[in-house]
C-alpha cells in the first residue's frame, strides 16, 4: 500500500494540495537528518519545537509535513505544500506507527525489564532474521518517540517485529503497548532502576507488566521465574525461565568459557553456546529461545542464531587495548542488580592475572542512592585485584569495599593512572549509568592502540 494511503488513515484537516503527492518514504523528526520524500514530523519539547525547522525541511525534500492545528500556516512555504493537520503531532506519530503495524501485521516481540532489554533483543533479532524478514529497534529507540519511529522504519514485507520497550514512570509501557499490541512479551528481570519514580521493586514490576495490558487473542509471556514479584497466576500463556529447577525452561550445566557461555535448557541433549560472558546472558539467551519456538523453529536453527549475534555497543563490549591490555566497556547503563550481575561475571573470567573494575554512579535510585552502591562494594570479591571510582555517589562503592580502591574526583587522573595498567594479562572494565559518559575514559584508552 502506498504510504500516503497510510496517512489518508489519520484523523486530520488537509491544508495544502493533497491530490497529486505520491512516493512518500517513511517519516522524518529531525532536520539534521535526510528527509528527501518523507513526511516531516515536526515534534514539541521543552526546550525545541519542530515547526520551527519547516523550511529547512521542504529544502531536504520533505513531500508533506505533520502540522499541529494551533500553529498558523508558515509564511514563506509554497501554499500547495501539503500540512497534514492533527490535534498533537506526537500523538500523530503514534497513531500513524498504529496504523502502520496493522497493515503490516507481523509477528511483534516486545522487550521490557530492568536490565537485559538490549541484549535480549538482539539474540531475539539474531534467530529471526535468518527465517524471516525481521525488524528490531536500533540503539535507543525504545521510547514513546522511538518505538513508533521504528514501526514506521519497518519494511513493508515484515514478518517479525522485535520492539524494545523502556519506561521511567508508570503507564509508559502500556501506552507503547497500544501501538505495538504484541503478540509475545518478554520481561527480563525487575531491578532497582528508575525505583525513585516508582517507589519499590514491586512498583517496578508492575510497571514492567503493563507489557502485558494490550496482548493479542493468544499472548504469551515470557518472564524471569526467578523473580518472585512475578511468581502468579496469569490469564494468557506464560513461561518462566531461570535457574531454578521449578521453571519451566530451566538452565543448568552453566559453564563461562573465553569467549562465550554454555548452558543446558531443561533436558534438551544439546548444549547450547552464546558468544557472551555471563551467567545472566544464559537467561537472557533462553528468553531467546523460547521465542524461537514459538515461531516454530528448531533447536539446530536458534542455535544457529544464537551464534551469530551482533551486540549492541556498551553492553560487555570486549576491546583489545595498548600492550595487549582487555578493555570491557559495559557502561551504557547501569543500576544495583546489573553491577552485581557484572561483577560475578568479571570475577569469574579465566586467563588474567590482573582484573581492574572501574564504577561510575548509579542514577535514578532516589533518597537509598548511597546505600546501594554500598551494597555494591561489599559483595566485591576478592578475586577482582582492584577497584577504580569515579562520581559523587560512587565513592561510597569505593569506602565499602575490602579489596584495593582509589577514588577519583578527576576523569584526567583516572585515565592516567588506568594507562599504567595496559599490558597484556590485564582485563579492565568499565560499568556505570549512561549520564556518567565512562565511553569517554574507553575512547582515550584505546585511541593510541
Amino acid at each position: 500500500m502506498p504510504f500516503e494511503k497510510i496517512i489518508e488513515q489519520l484523523p486530520h484537516k488537509l491544508d495544502g494540495d493533497w491530490v497529486n503527492v505520491t512516493g512518500i518514504e517513511g517519516v522524518g523528526t529531525d532536520t539534521r537528518q535526510s528527509l528527501e520524500d518523507k513526511l516531516f514530523i515536526p515534534l514539541v519539547g521543552e526546550s525545541f519545537d519542530g515547526h520551527d525547522f519547516i523550511d529547512t525541511a521542504v529544502k531536504q525534500g520533505a513531500k508533506a509535513a505533520l502540522w499541529q492545528e494551533s500553529y498558523p500556516r508558515p509564511k514563506g512555504i509554497d501554499p500547495s505544500f501539503p500540512l497534514i493537520r492533527v490535534a498533537d503531532t506526537l500523538i500523530g506519530l503514534q497513531e500513524l506507527a498504529r496504523i502502520y503495524l496493522r497493515f503490516v501485521n507481523p509477528k511483534v516481540v516486545a522487550i521490557t525489564g530492568s536490565n537485559g532489554k538490549t541484549t535480549t533483543k538482539d539474540l531475539v533479532y539474531a534467530i529471526s532474521r535468518h527465517y524471516f524478514k525481521s525488524h528490531c529497534t536500533k540503539g535507543n529507540f525504545n521510547n514513546h518517540i522511538g518505538l513508533p519511529l521504528t514501526v514506521l522504519a519497518m519494511p513493508e514485507a515484515t514478518e517479525v517485529l522485535i520492539l524494545e520497550m523502556g519506561m521511567n514512570h508508570f503507564g509508559e509501557i502500556e501506552d507503547l503497548t497500544k501501538i505495538a499490541q504484541p503478540d509475545i512479551a518478554i520481561i527480563t528481570n525487575i531491578g532497582e532502576s528508575h525505583i525513585e519514580h516508582l517507589g519499590s521493586r514491586e512498583g517496578i514490576a508492575k510497571a514492567k507488566l503493563e507489557v502485558t495490558s494490550q496482548f493479542k487473542t493468544k499472548g504469551l509471556l515470557i518472564y524471569d521465574g526467578d523473580e518472585p514479584l512475578l511468581a502468579r497466576e496469569y490469564p494468557f500463556e506464560a513461561k518462566s525461565v531461570g535457574f531454578n529447577r521449578s521453571n519451566d525452561y530451566s538452565i543448568s550445566q552453566f559453564k563461562l568459557l573465553e569467549h562465550e557461555t554454555e548452558f543446558v535448557i531443561n533436558d534438551y541433549s544439546h548444549c547450547f553456546t552464546v558468544p557472551l560472558l555471563g551467567k545472566h546472558q544464559a537467561k537472557n539467551a533462553t528468553y531467546s529461545f523460547v521465542v524461537g519456538l514459538s515461531l516454530g523453529l528448531t533447536v539446530e536453527q536458534i542455535q544457529k542464531g544464537l551464534e551469530q549475534i551482533e551486540v549492541t555497543q556498551m553492553r560487555f563490549e570486549k576491546q583489545t587495548g595498548k600492550n595487549g591490555v582487555t578493555i570491557i566497556n559495559d557502561a551504557y547503563n547501569a543500576s544495583p542488580t546489573s553491577m552485581k550481575v557484572t561483577i560475578e561475571t568479571l570475577a569469574q573470567l579465566e586467563g588474567y592475572h590482573e582484573k581492574v573494575l572501574v564504577l561510575g554512579d548509579m542514577f535514578e535510585l532516589g533518597e537509598n542512592a548511597a546505600s546501594y552502591h554500598k551494597q555494591v562494594g561489599q559483595i566485591i570479591p576478592p578475586e577482582i585485584n582492584c577497584l577504580y571510582t569515579i562520581g559523587e555517589n560512587a565513592k561510597n562503592i569505593s569506602q565499602a569495599t575490602s579489596i584495593p580502591s582509589q577514588h577519583f574526583d578527576s576523569v584526567d587522573e583516572l585515565i592516567k593512572q588506568l594507562e599504567a595498567k595496559q599490558r597484556e594479562g590485564t582485563v579492565i572494565l568499565f560499568k556505570a549509568s549512561r549520564g556518567m559518559r565512562l565511553e569517554k575514559i574507553v575512547d582515550a584508552l584505546l585511541q593510541d592502540n
